[in-house]
């Protein structure tokens, strides 16, 4: 409601106050502050003397200084932004019709910097809107159309807000208009628009036509041009808007002037003077005396004179040397400002990225800003391009090697993770040697017993036993080498050779091997495993060991998330008898030209403000000093470079409920292509 509020109080008086109904009536002005009397909240009475203000503009400046600084005071005291910054608004525009620029401008930076930090929208275009218009006061008509469209940029964002469109058309109003010295086909254009979206708009169609009639007399439809402006004078003067008033008449006046009417150019030049002098409008009382100096230079030199006395008193005061000084100071601190905001961006984007990267960046960045700032020195700006871009480059290299020695450090970890479980796998086949070795011993002493007795065919029955058991042997002793050797080729780096894997047999493997770790560990753990393998997908070519250490650390993963829900299970009371059990499910099948390998376990499950950060480096939610934060990024990285995803969902408090059986449910997907080309 606030909200809502507030653009109507901005619209009624801030578009009004510019180029429209500059005020307002006496019993608009009566209505406000009897609103201000009734009001029972500090924020609407903020907004309401920011409305006051505005409806005492051009007529009673003690009163809008008055209405504006009790506005500010109570403001600040309740932190109400919003307000302040449509006061400082308000006081701008006030200030910028007298002529005072730089305190106008001053203001509206104020309320800017208020806008952009709290990211108000609304507010931060009107701010943009209302420098563009002094900057058309000051004459630099570039800058009035970068800030009117940077302003319009943002209303289009917030298009179905009240009032939106009267300001997009107010943008197009002074774009239109600065364009006049600038380029008048871009003038047409814009103003030939405003015409249009103005025919049924009381209040701003008179000042379209003087615009437009501004145009088509710089175009040459002189006959068109006049009759526009003095339409323009009729509609204004009876909307009681005196700021249209005065420009029409100081642009009918220069077109007599032009076509050398005298006495026409000093009548509405006169009328113009009346209508400025009458709301204190600083610019149509610098334009029309002008004017009026200028034609009575050769009729009657005591009134140029008295003009002239006018304009140089005007000009001085809005353009003198103290208000040049003042201007430059406003515009500096804007600077200065600007250059804080950008510096603090740039220090929030590089606490984000690693140490290396950000010397990198800021190098680079620092490198554009003095080619920038010293263009004119082009051959000391290329050698310092030369020498940081060597140390970019350096700086380059050194994260790549850091990469590497990250990566094989996630991979020994993980190795790590597979030692309790490769030792008791292969202590199986170990104790099947040992005892068969032992057994065969004390077999062939029996052999020789009988063969000294002479009883052959016994002796042949201990051989063929004896035999049996060397194959039994020779049969575990390859189960421990083919163990010993998926942990060598584990640990070693990748030669990025794509070979045909089984990948349910891969799966199955660091199923078991982690599942033996994780209970070398915790003699307490147990958990059900269940496995779906296709057994239709047969070999694929990946590279092992890296879809190897995918599986793995998803398994382990799946492991250490079970585990923590049952620790956590284990110290709540069991009210209704239920027990919770631990279980990992690792599947294949083979979709569509796609092999999808899926681990999921029933744990406590990923918020979903987490599962968006998931695969981020360094991103753990594992205690300190249990996890790197590199193993699901490192495993992304590698499911991509195979050309396939790695997809995470999660049931938590009810999310994908027809996804999942049970709620507390994740899932990790590889999806790999069915068939890869090898690469060397």
């Amino acid at each position: 409601m606030i909200k809502s509020f507030t653009i109507t109080i901005l619209l009624l008086f801030f578009c009004g106050s510019v180029f429209s109904q500059v005020g307002g009536s006496d019993q608009l002005r009566d209505s406000l502050k009897h609103e201000l009397v009734v009001a029972k909240d500090d924020t609407s009475r903020v907004l309401i003397m920011s409305a006051l203000v505005s409806a005492y503009t051009g007529f009673y400046p003690d009163t809008v200084n008055l209405y504006g600084n009790e506005a500010l005071k109570l403001a600040e005291r309740i932190n109400f932004y919003r307000g302040k910054a449509s006061v400082l608004n308000a006081l701008g525009l006030s200030i910028q019709l007298q002529g005072d620029y730089p305190k106008s401008l001053e203001y509206v930076y104020r309320g800017l910097e208020i806008a952009e930090e709290k990211h108000y929208v609304f507010e931060t275009a009107i701010c943009y809107a209302n420098i563009g218009n002094a900057y058309w006061f000051l004459g630099d008509y570039t800058k009035t159309v970068s800030f009117e469209k940077k302003s319009q940029g943002l209303l289009k964002t917030i298009i179905n807000e009240q009032g939106v469109s009267e300001w997009m058309l107010f943008n197009n109003l002074n774009i239109g208009q600065a364009y006049l010295d600038l380029n008048l086909d871009s003038s047409y254009h814009y103003l030939s628009k405003c015409y249009d979206a103005t025919m049924q708009n009381k209040a701003w169609h008179p000042f379209a036509l003087a615009l437009l009639g501004d145009c088509l007399f710089r175009r040459g439809d002189y006959e068109t041009s006049f009759n526009y402006v003095r339409q323009s004078i009729a509609g204004a003067t009876a909307n009681g808007d005196y700021v249209t008033q005065v420009e029409a008449c100081v642009a009918i006046s220069g077109f007599y002037k032009k076509i050398q009417q005298h006495d026409s150019a000093i009548y509405y030049a006169n009328k113009g003077l009346v209508a400025a002098n009458t709301i204190v409008y600083g610019v149509g009382i610098y334009k029309n005396s002008r004017l009026l100096a200028e034609e009575y230079e050769q009729s009657n030199i005591e009134k140029a004179l008295y003009y002239r006395k006018i304009y140089d008193s005007t000009n001085e005061k809005m353009f003198g040397a103290k208000k040049v000084q003042d201007l430059q100071r406003t515009l500096a601190e804007e600077q200065r400002r600007q250059q804080l905001i950008q510096q603090e961006q740039f220090e929030k984007v590089s606490r984000l990225k690693q140490y290396g990267f950000i010397a990198g960046l800021a190098i680079v960045l620092l490198i554009a800003f003095f080619l920038y700032r010293n263009n004119l020195q082009k051959k000391k700006a290329n050698i310092l391009l030369q020498s940081q871009k060597e140390k970019v480059e350096s700086t380059l290299l050194e994260l790549k090697s850091m990469q590497a020695q990250l990566i094989q450090s996630e991979k020994m970890a993980s190795l790590g993770e597979l030692t309790a479980g490769i030792a008791h796998e292969i202590q199986n086949p170990l104790n099947f040697v040992n005892n068969f070795s032992e057994v065969n011993t004390e077999l062939i002493d029996e052999a020789g017993e009988e063969m000294n007795k002479g009883n052959i065919s016994e002796a042949k029955i201990i051989l063929n036993d004896i035999k049996e058991n060397e194959q039994k042997i020779n049969h575990h002793g390859k189960r421990a080498e083919a163990i010993v050797k998926g942990m060598l080729q584990h640990s070693r780096t990748s030669n990025s050779l794509k070979e045909p894997t089984d990948i349910n047999k891969l799966a199955d493997e660091y199923l078991r091997l982690a599942y033996q770790g994780l209970r070398a560990k915790d003699k307490s753990f147990n958990a059900t495993l269940k496995t779906d393998y296709d057994e239709t997908i047969g070999n694929i070519n990946i590279i092992t060991q890296d879809i190897g250490r995918v599986i793995l650390n998803l398994i382990n993963n799946a492991f250490y998330a079970v585990n923590e829900k049952k620790n956590a299970e284990s110290l709540k009371p069991k009210a209704d008898g239920k027990t919770y059990e631990p279980t990992v499910s690792v599947s294949t099948k083979k979709v569509d030209g796609k092999v999808f390998v899926s681990v999921k376990d029933n744990g406590n499950g990923i918020p979903q403000k987490i599962v968006d950060k998931i695969f981020q480096p360094f991103f753990t939610t594992k205690p300190t000093g249990q996890g790197t934060g590199l193993g699901l990024s490192l495993a992304y990285d590698i499911v991509k470079a195979h050309g396939g995803e790695l997809k995470v969902a999660s049931n938590v408090a009810g999310v994908n409920p027809d996804t999942f059986e049970k709620e507390g449910e994740t899932i990790f997907i590889i999806q790999l292509p069915f068939a890869t080309r090898q690469t060397n």
